[in-house]
């Protein structure tokens, strides 16, 4: 790029790129080449998605405030967006990745994606959220720190290690997704990974020889946080190690009530962080183990992924049986139990220097209230679907948020109903209106047959209730108005309800789905919509100089000249503001 070209950017992003010099909310860079590589994990070759040809994508490692900078180059034969889930992207949906905010990336592309994890701290995960690309990979974990001023509620650990579990099918993600586009269900999986890796040959009946395996090398005596993340399809896992306690100390942005569990169970996109202790002898390795639930689990046992946790000065392999998973077939209480005992470290600071308990979220008034309802999947249009409330939601060509932007009429409808519909399921695109600075009640009611997930972006919400049964205005009585969880997640259990609480203070276009991937493929989710009616930027931020356009806007949408796409986003812009970062931090005095 020329210099004059350079220079020829607007005198007002100079002036705001210099702002950004800021030693308080420094910019953090990623570049990420998203590709098909061949890999192994379950012992057949198949094809996989990789983030720079590692399987899974390497974390982001970052801390409160930081702008984040990530370069996305496209290398896939398909369109692809990634999304970042847990990332509330305050005052900009515009980042989310998802097909309500954001036009795909065309295959060859790259784009920059550019936000601020503001007033955020704990474990979360990115992955792509399109074609059903999270079945082929594409993940890896997304870890926010605290600032040094603040505090954190426990001894610093020795060590941060990241674990992704997830089922997981030999079928390419093209495949699967045809099945679901006929009609068809997946089927069990194939197995469980643990880290990209297949399961230890704890037995050899359910485990052939030859799978690579992920093993963890700890240091005798030493205290781990250990991050788990469940990045599969639809598959509830149970997580333990072997002889080690669980002490849970964070979930999904929020530190929790510090608990030990011998195991966990931990649904499709919850995160989860635990302190492990390595205070048991070094006679043998121990298996750290992911096995399925809610399911016919003597069926299901190849779907169970098998680490190893190895001491430097362990004397010999894991060998023997695996720890027992709970023993709950005749108990349907216990999982959920297990679920509710997950509370709010209402006394610990979060990202800011105030207790996370002084938001008394109990006592605030509720201003709407949905009641979303799934069923099992039915035929709509000659279609099979799965569907929220009665209503398939169908992604519109042009992005809810940009069709704003434009003030396109007929995009979708704001007509989402707060009770589930009556009568036949129907397609349409649905969305919430939600209140800027409203209070919004949400119940979840599962009458499935399946445990389903249910995650908001955009934000964080409390869990106030779960129970079996109908939800009922009477259910209010049992909430839990004080130190219910704050997190972007939920499981569901089947037959049962779940009730969440979250203030609507972030403008923008929010995604509200299940992240059971084969349901949210086949529609079931919906998004809500938040605008302030001032309009202003200081609860939105403007539309990205760099968002792509499609379906009604496409003729607004220029050709990318690839030959030009450098790691810095291929735009003026993106490159003036690298060259000066680089200059406040060679020369600070000039600059900054």
């Amino acid at each position: 790029m020329a210099l004059g070209r350079l220079w020829a950017v607007p005198l007002i992003h100079i002036v705001l790129l210099l702002g950004l010099c800021s030693a308080d909310d420094p910019f953090v860079f990623f570049d990420f080449k998203v590709s098909y590589i061949t890999a192994s994990p379950l012992g057949v070759p198949q094809q996989v998605i990789a983030i720079n040809d590692k399987f899974p994508g390497p974390p982001i490692n970052v801390t409160t405030n930081n702008n984040v900078v990530v370069n996305v180059h496209n290398k896939l034969d398909e369109s692809l967006l990634m999304h970042w889930s847990g990332i509330q992207q305050r005052r900009s949906s515009w980042q989310d990745g998802v097909l309500g905010t954001n036009c795909p990336i065309p295959s060859k592309w790259n784009w920059t994606y550019q936000f601020q994890v503001k007033d955020q701290i704990g474990s979360f995960f990115y992955f792509p959220s399109i074609n059903f690309q999270r079945a082929a990979g594409g993940y890896g974990g997304f870890i926010i720190n605290n600032r040094p001023i603040i505090p954190i509620p426990f001894a610093t650990p020795d060590g941060d290690i990241v674990i992704l579990i997830g089922d997981w099918y030999i079928r390419n993600h093209t495949d699967l997704r045809k099945s679901l586009n006929g009609g068809k269900d997946l089927g069990m999986p194939d197995g469980v990974l643990i880290n990209g890796k297949g399961p230890y040959q704890y037995n050899t009946t359910l485990v052939p020889e030859g799978i690579d395996y992920e093993t963890i090398t700890v240091h005798p005596g030493k205290t781990y946080r250990i991050r788990v993340h469940n990045v599969g399809i639809s598959t509830s896992l149970n997580f333990r190690i072997q002889n080690h306690n669980l002490l849970l100390v964070e979930s999904e942005g929020s530190y929790t009530v510090q608990q030990n569990y011998t195991s966990l169970d931990i649904h499709v996109g919850q995160s989860y962080s635990f302190l492990v202790t390595m205070d048991q002898n070094a006679s043998s390795d121990y298996y750290i183990v992911a096995s399925a639930r809610f399911v016919n689990e003597s069926l299901w046992q190849r779907v169970t992924g098998v680490g190893i946790l190895h001491y430097t000065n362990s004397k010999g392999k894991a060998s023997g049986p695996l720890p027992d998973a709970p023993d709950d077939e005749f108990d349907k209480t216990y999982s959920m139990n297990q679920a509710r005992s997950i509370r709010w470290n209402v006394t610990a600071s979060g990202a800011r220097p105030n207790p996370q308990g002084s938001f008394r979220y109990g006592s605030i008034n509720v201003t709407e209230v949905y009641v979303l309802r799934n069923t099992p999947h039915v035929t709509v249009n000659g279609k099979r679907r799965a569907t929220l409330s009665g209503i398939s939601y169908v992604n519109p060509t042009t992005p809810i948020r940009l069709a704003d932007q434009y003030k396109l009429k007929g995009v979708y409808k704001l007509d989402f109903p707060n009770k589930p519909l009556t009568g036949s399921a129907k397609m349409e695109s649905s969305v919430i209106n939600g209140t800027f600075r409203g209070f919004m009640e949400v119940i979840f009611q599962n009458n499935d047959t399946k445990m389903h997930s249910y995650h908001m972006s955009g934000y964080a919400f409390f869990v106030v209730g779960m129970d079996y049964g109908e939800w009922t205005d009477n259910s209010r009585g049992t909430y839990n108005k004080w130190d219910g969880i704050a997190r972007t997640t939920v499981q569901v259990y089947p037959g049962a309800w779940t009730a969440i609480l979250v203030s609507l203070d972030n403008v923008g276009v929010w995604n509200l789905r299940t992240e059971n991937l084969d349901s949210w493929y086949l529609g079931q989710e919906t998004y809500v919509r938040i605008v302030n009616p001032e309009a202003t930027n200081k609860t939105e931020l403007p539309i990205p100089d760099n968002a792509l356009f499609c379906g009604k806007l496409q003729h607004l949408q220029t050709p990318q000249d690839i030959s030009s796409a450098t790691t810095f986003g291929g735009n003026r812009l993106s490159f003036v503001f690298t060259l000066l970062m680089i200059l406040c931090a060679l020369i600070p005095s000039f600059l900054c």
